[in-house]
C-alpha cells in the first residue's frame, strides 16, 4: 500500500521573501514530494508550508528545510504577531494515507533527533509525541516564546526530549510531533481593538472554559486595520469550521461588531469544508459523496 504523509512545517519568517523562497525551494522538484502550498503573512511574520508524500523523502526535505531555516533566521531580531519559539517553530507529521498515528511517532522522533544532531537545535517533542503530559499542548510549550526560553528550558520540567537544556543562540527551540488533521482557521472583525479579539478567543477557546478542542488567540492585522481571532480546530468533527464562524459573530456582536471574513491556512480534509456547505445551504444528504472530484481520488 502507498503510504502518504503530510508535514506542516512553520517558519518564523514572513517578511523577507528571498528568506521564504530559499526555505520553499527545498521541496521543490524532489521525487516522492508534492509541495502543497507555501504561505508567508507579514504581520504574523511567519511562514506555514504544506508538504505531501512518502515518508522517507518528506522527512529528509524537512530536515534539509530546517537547516535552511536555522541559517537564515535570526530569532534575535524576529518579532511578528504569531507566538513563536524557533526559527522554525514548530514541525508536525499527520498520517495521510496508509499511515497510523503511531507511524507518524516514529518519523516525528526520528526527525527530532537527526535535526538536534545535525543543527544543534534543542527539540520539545509535542502532541502525540510528546513525552510528558504537559508537552501534549503547543501552546504550553512554547509559553514565554524564544524570549523566555532560555530560562525555562533549564527547568528539570522542561528539559528537551533532544540536546542539551541550552537555546540555540539564533534559531531558538523547536517542537517536532505527531497529529491528526486540523484547522487553522483565522476570522476577521471590523475594529482595530485587539482586547475584543482577546476578550473573544477567552470565549472561545478550551483552555479557559470554551470549546474542549479549540485553541484561539487574538491578533493585530496591522496591514489591513483589523484584528482577528486567530485558532486552530483540534477536531473539526466535534467543532466544524461553521460553528466556530457562527460563535464568532454572536460574540462579535457583544462589542458592536461585524466579521469580515475569514481564512484558511495550510490544507485541510474535504469533510470540514462539505459539512459547514451542508449547513449553510441547508442540505439534507450529505454532500461528499456528490462530488465528483471525490470519484476520481484513487
Amino acid at each position: 500500500m502507498t503510504k502518504v504523509v503530510q508535514c506542516v512545517p512553520n517558519f518564523s519568517e514572513g517578511v523577507d521573501l528571498t528568506v521564504v523562497e530559499k526555505i520553499a525551494d527545498v521541496f521543490k522538484n524532489k521525487p516522492g514530494i508534492t509541495l502543497m502550498s507555501v504561505e508567508p503573512d507579514k504581520d504574523y511574520n511567519r511562514t506555514v508550508v504544506t508538504v505531501l508524500g512518502e515518508p522517507t523523502a518528506v522527512s529528509n526535505a524537512v530536515v534539509e528545510a530546517i537547516g535552511v531555516a536555522t541559517k537564515l533566521i535570526d530569532m534575535r531580531k524576529q518579532k511578528g504577531e504569531h507566538p513563536r519559539m524557533g526559527a522554525t517553530d514548530v514541525v508536525p507529521f499527520i498520517p495521510i494515507k496508509g499511515m497510523t498515528t503511531d507511524d507518524c511517532i516514529e518519523i516525528s522522533k526520528k526527525v527530532a533527533k537527526e535535526i538536534n544532531e545535525k543543527f544543534g537545535v534543542p527539540i520539545f517533542l509535542y502532541e502525540a509525541s510528546a513525552s510528558a503530559p504537559n508537552r501534549v499542548s503547543l501552546p504550553e510549550i512554547r509559553k514565554g516564546q524564544f524570549e523566555g526560553m532560555g530560562e525555562k528550558i533549564k527547568l528539570p520540567e522542561w528539559a528537551p526530549d533532544f540536546g542539551a537544556a541550552q537555546i540555540h543562540e539564533t534559531a531558538g527551540v523547536t517542537a517536532v510531533g505527531a497529529r491528526m488533521p486540523l484547522v487553522a482557521y483565522n476570522i476577521n472583525l471590523d475594529t482595530q481593538n485587539i482586547d475584543i479579539a482577546k476578550k473573544i478567543a477567552v470565549a472561545l477557546r478550551g483552555s479557559s472554559g470554551g470549546f474542549k478542542f479549540i485553541q484561539a488567540g487574538p491578533a493585530e492585522i496591522k496591514e489591513k486595520n483589523i484584528v482577528q481571532v486567530t485558532m486552530n480546530i483540534k477536531d473539526y468533527k466535534k467543532n466544524p469550521i461553521y460553528r466556530m464562524y457562527e460563535m464568532v459573530k454572536m460574540e462579535a456582536k457583544k462589542y458592536g461588531v461585524n466579521v469580515l471574513g475569514s481564512e484558511i491556512i495550510g490544507a485541510l480534509p474535504l469533510e470540514a469544508v462539505s459539512e459547514s456547505l451542508e449547513y449553510y445551504l441547508g442540505l439534507e444528504e450529505a454532500l461528499e459523496p456528490k462530488i465528483i472530484e471525490t470519484k476520481l481520488i484513487d
